[in-house]
């Protein structure tokens, strides 16, 4: 990370666009993981509500809710120094009233230790991000394939592909910058469309699925590590197996156990 000695802030985060730095973005819940992002130099760490799914093994992201995320956003501020920390606010939580998103945005970021907050979906939430960020609170958007609409999509299929689609997102991106979004990420979309986009902004926008014209990228870190292996997302590029290894680990201990190797002279007192 450039400036490793500084602490990332949303302004730094817009800033890095026009300098031409690409974003480094990953997904934490739990200290000891954010501690190991943010000492190897990640950006942006945000605290996915894929925690449903990667941490409590949920099918979706739906079910989690804000007393939960509140919960892992506080574990993830302990291990984090330098990185910008941004909470997803779960279903339910922001769309219902300009209230209920002022509301449970102030935990994340009073009670969680948040920098600021991630919401879903595009020109209906222009007026949430707009009394959002009078209020103070730094927020990102996220347009493509939102998760959290998962049921009225059907599935986790391509956005933006053909028109009128690819025009709504791209109409929607210019109605949050407007609102004020700091950066925006973008799922599961066509490189291309992407890359329009990315032009056509100001601020940021973070890519996961989107091809490489984006101004950073961001994954699900359990993808990454080869963790969670129930799903495996096509763009999602595996660094390490450390599923196999953590299975290869375990049962070389259960080995020294049964054959009474370990505890051995050194783990002894």
């Amino acid at each position: 990370m450039s400036d490793s000695g500084k602490k990332r802030t949303a302004p730094a985060i817009v800033d890095m666009k026009s300098q031409g730095q690409k974003i480094v973005c990953l997904t934490a819940y739990d200290a000891l993981l954010a501690m190991l992002l943010d000492q190897s130099g990640v950006d942006l760490i945000l605290v996915g509500d894929s925690g449903a799914m990667v941490f409590a093994g949920h099918k979706t992201t739906i079910p989690f809710t804000t007393d939960q995320m509140v919960y892992h956003t506080q574990a993830v501020s302990r291990g984090v120094q330098h990185a910008l920390l941004i909470s997803d606010m779960p279903f339910l939580s922001y769309q219902i009233s300009v209230d209920d998103a002022l509301r449970n945005a102030g935990r994340l970021i009073q009670e969680g230790g948040a920098q600021g907050v991630k919401v879903e979906g595009g020109e209906h939430m222009a007026e949430t991000v707009r009394r959002l960020v009078k209020m103070g609170i730094p927020v990102m958007g996220h347009l493509g394939l939102t998760p959290q609409s998962i049921n009225q999509f059907g599935g986790y299929r391509l956005r933006g592909k053909k028109e009128p689609e690819s025009e709504e997102i791209r109409k929607d991106a210019k109605i949050l910058e407007e609102a004020g979004v700091f950066a925006v990420v973008l799922e599961k979309i066509p490189s291309a469309l992407a890359g329009q986009i990315t032009a056509s902004l100001s601020i940021p926008t973070i890519g996961i699925g989107a091809g490489p014209q984006c101004d950073g990228q961001i994954l699900v870190t359990h993808d990454m590590l080869g963790l969670f292996e129930q799903f495996k997302p096509r763009f999602a590029r595996q660094y390490v197996n450390l599923a196999g290894m953590i299975r290869e680990a375990v049962i070389h201990y259960a080995e020294d156990v049964k054959k009474g190797d370990f505890p051995g002279d050194k783990e002894s007192y």
